[in-house]
């Protein structure tokens, strides 16, 4: 408090100094001059402090004080005061007859809104040939945000995001336009303030790398979609690019803000087995002797024991403003703790970033730089206890009453001993295991960005990035619990695990506006060097003992990629526009006669709305027409030496023995030495529109991609290689898809407000070839998830990826029930067998749907956001793998709970492959629906605004499941997704 006293007494006094100083020359011309006063206030109604004041065709001004008032003698003849203020535009306004001026500033938003950051460099929305989308913080996704890529879930067509589960230390799937590979990576590149960051994660964080940056450190994003936008970034751009822009220092006054968010989580949907009384019910009428007296009198819900509502908590505090007149800077420090809906589970993080922005020679050199820092600790949950709760007898205690195991009640033999293939106690398998790890990161980059003085149109632009994370971690599991009981538990340490990634990019940059041509030219030239490095250490498992249980192996994984670009924007009399990128990229990844790929875009579009036929409409504000083509590649997602031939040295306890001598033996790995780029050449058309001085404005795309010498896994011919499948380039990928957005305002008044923002997307995607000859027969392979060893999915050419691969299931004519072991004989041949397997639809939904809306009144706004998914399939692996009478016992000591769907279907054996268990997994979900109430200034020194949200409101589907929203469309003992209340403060100093 007491540092808060001091700042706004030195602003104060700031403000004074000011106001003295110019009235120290006011008694020069007093004499011939006039007092003028006035008040500055925001769009809000809210005072402007530090405003500037100018007396136009003078030097002589002032700036607000702390009540937005001002007072200025002005010189005899002066006529018009010059008002000026960071973030609004500046304003010319008369001086009236009675010396008094009351002004509101309009906000400057839709000049800032319309610059968007693009692959090295800016431009304005109107000026883009490309599919580009931006989202700004303002239009964010709020509530309890864990990660970035959740700021814009459901927020831009063509880009699905889907939390992988519901732990808060789990990560999200991305993709843009359904991703445009097989077995390499389908994850965009992202680029955080100019440096493209490694895809994957580390120990420790292995799934949610992207949960190292604070979300409250993040000002927009921007998704480039079309080849001709993300060519700029060659060999990395495949699944498009999204590129973070994170907060900077801004030439406005020095500001604290400070925003809390807390939260209560809770369980939603849960598994649907058995009740405790329908269970007794099927063991007493269906069961043996053995089971009937396996049952107990206990009444327990091993949901409840292993599930509690959940507290999380984010802070954020902030520091904004100039050090000096041409000294931007911006610090944050943010603390992050959410426990998660399983007990013992839990993500911790604190970060902290400086950004420093100065400028100097009147702006000819603008020096940026960010370092921004992170620390995550996570407690990881033993997952196996979501089954284990699930299927538990609900008959028996938790406690057995005694020391043994921890004092939790098992599965034990007649002797005591623990029974073979049972599965442990659901809350020992929690509290008996500790698993805890932590992330370190720190991203930085500083950018120099020097405008020739001897021709300021060119300028040049260099970036020094480097982003280092460090993840290391521990596991303890008590000797006694039953979980390590015959090898005396586990106590080891992994990691550290180290990340490296330095990054050099420079570029010169020429942009000219041609007036005799009515022409404008944006040039950029450019190269990049990139250097990834990744070393873990070798550890063992051990027990308790110190037992060595398994050794993993250290690992030196390390690629380079050099690049040169070139890009030209050119724009003839603002309508008609012309981009052309070209990229060169080499790779470690490839030998020295494919290390090098070449690609190229080009993009055209038409500004109809600014030909003299429409310009002056009255109803359509904006009409551009625009179309692109161009090729990039792909090397990420496989290993960084898959075309050398490796030897891997055997692990101790390995070696060969001869004699009384251990000798290290060295096993070759499999390996293809031409391995080359993987080529995605794409086509897109669309226009955007504009209705009503663009208070309705939308976008519709048609796009077309088709990927060569894919990367792909598959079956190597016997004899040829040192593995039964191998990494290479093989087959094409095919996909189409159609995107439209929609924006409108519907009330804009002095007290009401209402947006609406709609988006829709259409995608296919089809496997053309798979064999390694051209020609050859169709190939299927299985792929995706699997139960028991048991894959359900397939790539087949011809079909869309990762289609179920099932047999019809027949029905009872009578009862409709499904007949157990009765399939379709589908190829005619009288037998049942792999030849009736059939391709029945795909986890990937036909359609994506996005719909947000806020309603503000005065100082209140109510919002949400809402998302669908139409055509999608779920395999319910849980009703399967735990839905047939056989799975009641595994052994003849331990009873289990079964899936509901036994009632309906009576099958005494698990069915695989059936397509009983592919369900219809189209749903409408509610994401956030939200109250706010913007209190403005509630004192001088002091604004206020809160908001309660629920998130995870609702969602209506058909499927059965837990959840119908579940990775590569796999439901198995799926970490529930919580609904969660949160209340936000938010305050401004």
């Amino acid at each position: 408090m007491r540092n808060k006293t001091l700042r706004h007494r030195v602003t104060a006094f700031l403000c004074l100094l000011c106001i003295a100083l110019s009235a120290i020359t006011s008694p020069l011309s007093a004499q011939d001059g006039r007092k003028v006063t006035g008040h500055v206030v925001d769009d809000t109604n809210e005072p402007l402090i530090g405003a500037s004041i100018l007396v136009v065709g003078t030097s002589t001004g002032v700036i607000t004080d702390l009540d937005g008032n001002f007072s200025i003698v002005v010189p005899s003849g002066a006529t018009t005061l010059q008002i000026s203020y960071v973030g609004y535009e500046t304003m010319t306004v008369p001086i009236p007859d009675n010396n008094t001026v009351n002004v509101k500033m309009k906000s400057d938003s839709q000049v800032l809104s319309d610059v968007v950051v693009i692959g090295y460099g800016t431009t304005r929305k109107s000026d883009l040939t490309g599919s580009v989308s931006n989202v700004s913080s303002k239009d964010f996704n709020s509530g309890l945000i864990s990660s970035p890529e959740q700021l814009i879930n459901g927020k831009v067509s063509g880009v699905q995001i889907m939390s992988n589960s519901g732990s808060p230390t789990a990560g999200s799937t991305i993709r843009i336009r359904g991703g445009a590979s097989l077995n390499a990576s389908n994850d965009p590149l992202i680029v955080l303030d100019g440096v493209p960051l490694e895809t994957g994660g580390i120990s420790g964080n292995d799934g949610n790398f992207l949960a190292l940056i604070n979300p409250s450190d993040i000002e927009s994003m921007t998704i480039l979609k079309d080849a001709s936008s993300t060519a700029i970034y060659g060999s990395r751009a495949s699944n498009g690019v999204i590129i973070i822009t994170t907060k900077k220092g801004s030439t406005d006054r020095m500001k604290v803000s400070f925003t809390t968010t807390n939260s209560i989580q809770t369980r939603t949907k849960l598994n649907d087995m058995l009740s405790r009384e329908e269970f007794i019910n099927v063991v007493n009428t269906q069961g043996s002797d053995a089971q009937k007296a396996l049952l107990g009198n206990a009444n327990t819900d091993w949901n409840d024991k292993i599930y509690h509502n959940a507290f999380g908590t984010d802070n954020n505090l902030s520091l904004s403003g100039r050090l000096a007149k041409n000294f931007p800077i911006r610090v944050s420090l943010g603390y992050y703790n959410q426990d998660g809906l399983v007990k013992t589970d839990n993500a911790e993080r604190i970060t902290g970033s400086v950004s420093l922005s100065p400028s100097f020679f009147d702006d000819h050199l603008k020096l940026n730089f960010n370092v921004k820092g992170s620390r995550n600790d996570n407690r990881f949950a033993n997952s196996n206890a979501i089954w284990n709760a699930a299927t538990w007898n609900p008959t028996i205690p938790v406690y057995s009453g005694n020391n043994t195991f921890g004092g939790y009640t098992e599965a034990t033999d007649n002797v005591g001993q623990l029974v073979t293939g049972g599965t442990v106690n659901p809350l020992g398998a929690l509290k008996q295991y500790k698993s805890t790890s932590r992330v370190s990161r720190v991203v930085g980059n500083f950018d120099v960005d020097y405008k020739m003085h001897f021709l300021p149109e060119l300028k040049f632009h260099a970036t020094l990035g480097y982003d280092y994370a460090k993840g290391q971690g521990k596991i303890y599991v008590p000797a006694e619990a039953a979980q390590y009981e015959t090898t005396h538990g586990r106590d080891y340490k992994y990691g550290p695990q180290k990340n490296t990634n330095r990054l050099l990019t420079t570029y010169f940059n020429y942009n000219k506006y041609l007036d005799s041509w009515k022409s404008s030219i944006d040039a950029t030239v450019g190269y990049d060097y990139q250097y990834w490095k990744s070393t873990s250490p070798q550890y063992s498992e051990l027990s308790t003992l110190g037992e060595i249980q398994s050794t993993t192996a250290a690992s030196d994984e390390r690629h380079v990629l050099l690049s040169y670009y070139a890009r030209l924007n050119y724009t003839f009399d603002s309508r008609y526009m012309l981009t052309a990128t070209m990229r060169r990229d080499g790779t470690s990844r490839f030998s020295k006669d494919n290390r090098w790929g070449t690609f190229p875009s080009v993009a055209l579009a038409w500004r109809v709305s600014e030909e003299a036929f429409l310009k002056d409409n009255a109803v359509l504000s904006n009409l551009k027409l625009r179309a692109s083509y161009g090729v990039t590649g792909q090397q990420d997602g496989i290993g960084n030496y898959n075309y050398l031939p490796v030897y891997t040295a055997s692990q101790s306890g390995a070696e060969a023995q001869f004699g009384n001598q251990y000798i290290t033996t060295y096993r070759p790995e499999a390996y293809v030495s031409n391995l080359k780029w993987e080529t995605t050449t794409a086509w897109n058309a669309g226009f955007d529109f504009g209705f009503l001085e663009d208070r309705i404005t939308g976008s519709f795309d048609y796009y077309t991609r088709q990927t060569k010498d894919l990367l792909a896994t598959v079956a190597s011919p016997a004899g040829t290689n040192f593995d039964k499948n191998i990494l290479t380039n093989v087959g094409n990928v095919d996909s189409q898809g159609i995107e439209v957005s929609l924006n409108a305002s519907p009330i804009q008044s002095k007290n009401w407000n209402w947006d609406v923002s709609f988006n829709m997307t259409w995608q296919k995607m089809k496997v053309k070839n798979l064999s390694l000859v051209e020609g050859g027969a169709a190939t299927n392979i299985s792929a995706g998830a699997s139960i028991d060893g048991q894959n359900v999915q397939v790539l087949s050419e011809g079909y869309e990826p990762y289609m179920f691969y099932v047999y019809k299931q027949l029905y009872d004519a009578e009862t409709g029930k499904p007949i157990e072991g009765a399939y379709a004989d589908l190829n005619g041949d009288g037998e049942i067998n792999s030849g009736d397997l059939y391709r029945y639809k795909s986890p990937t939904p036909d359609f994506i749907f996005g719909f947000s809306t806020s309603l503000n009144y005065k100082k209140w706004t109510l919002s949400t956001s809402l998302r669908a998914n139409v055509g999608n399939y779920v395999y319910n692996g849980m009703a399967m793998n735990t839905g047939a009478w056989e799975t009641m016992s595994y052994n003849a000591f331990q009873l289990n709970n079964v899936h509901s769907s036994y009632l309906e279907t009576g099958f005494q054996r698990r069915q695989h492959l059936s397509d009983y268990y592919v369900e219809n997994g189209s749903f409408l979900k509610m994401d956030n629906l939200s109250l706010s109430y913007n209190f403005g200034r509630v004192c001088r020194w002091l604004s206020l605004n809160a908001s309660v949200m629920l998130q995870n409101v609702f969602c209506i589907t058909k499927y059965s499941g837990v959840d119908p929203e579940v990775p590569s469309g796999m439901d198995s003992s799926f970490y529930p997704r919580p609904r969660t209340y949160s209340l936000s403060l938010g305050l401004e100093f």
